[in-house]
């Protein structure tokens, strides 16, 4: 059974900055593409960064040089360091696993396994 448990998420300040925490068990990050992905309220889940197997990333246009996707194949962790964090990061942050490809896309039905979410919020 393969399970994802994000970590890291709280209250920050404009311009702060917060590093998400993925870890999986029954399955390694490194064969497939993983990715993280974010829930506004009233809003739907839209992609955030994604990560392939060879290691190619992408990213959503809005957090384009702030936000870093990770993986460390040794601790099978996937992590998202996000920085000049913006009141409009507020969500809730998953992240997610393609079962099969190693390349994946970015549509959030293509993934295969989810984490429970993290919460970011804005503490102005």
């Amino acid at each position: 059974q393969v399970q994802l448990v994000e970590s890291g998420g709280g209250l920050v300040q404009p311009g702060g900055s917060l590093r998400l925490s993925c870890a999986a068990s029954g399955s390694i990050f490194s064969f497939t593409a993983t990715g993280w992905y974010r829930q506004a309220p009233g809003k739907e889940r839209e992609l955030v960064a994604r990560i392939t197997a060879g290691d190619t990333t992408n990213y959503a246009e809005s957090v384009k040089g702030r936000f870093t996707i990770s993986r460390d194949n040794a601790e099978n962790a996937l992590y998202l360091q996000m920085n000049s964090l913006k009141p409009e990061d507020t969500a809730d942050y998953y992240c997610a696993q393609d079962r099969d490809r190693r390349y994946g896309s970015n549509a959030s039905s293509e993934y295969d396994y989810w984490g429970q979410g993290t919460q970011v919020t804005d503490a102005s």
